[in-house]
């Protein structure tokens, strides 16, 4: 019969087992930025893409209204998509877009319920930015290039 102090080295390979696993296995990632075919093409910082979802950038350079989209708080893209690319929490955006909707000051941005319909209203509509987890073929729509 086993001691039960030999329990607690299982249990840590266990965990250790598990933390691989969990950190080696596929995970939702939002890998590009993606606007309207209509947005000028200038070098965009990291700064201009927090600004611009945050709606405290809301002009393009060519003096025409951003339309921004986002998918739910609870998709794991959009998740994946503030963490990575805003370097933000997801209650963090939440609570900006909140207080500008309570406080009167400005806009959110239009929440979609997939990304297909991410898709489909930025191919259609001229000014606007969104997230895709990949590349997409349409001439309507291209990668939102950082520098």
């Amino acid at each position: 019969m086993q001691q039960l102090g030999n329990e607690k080295p299982i249990f840590g390979h266990i965990l250790a087992v598990l933390f691989i696993v969990a950190a080696f296995s596929p995970v939702v990632t939002a890998t590009e930025i993606v606007v309207n075919k209509t947005v000028p093409i200038v070098d965009y910082s990291t700064e201009d893409i927090r600004a611009i979802f945050a709606m405290q950038k809301r002009i393009w350079p060519n003096n025409r209204q951003i339309k921004v989209y986002t998918l739910s708080d609870s998709n794991p893209l959009h998740k994946d998509f503030v963490k990575n690319n805003l370097n933000m929490f997801p209650h963090q955006i939440r609570r900006i877009w909140d207080r500008m909707t309570y406080s009167g000051t400005g806009t959110v941005p239009i929440e979609l319920d997939s990304e297909q319909e991410m898709i489909d209203k930025i191919a259609n509509t001229p000014d606007s930015i969104g997230y895709l987890n990949s590349k997409i073929d349409n001439e309507n729509i291209h990668s939102f290039k950082i520098h």
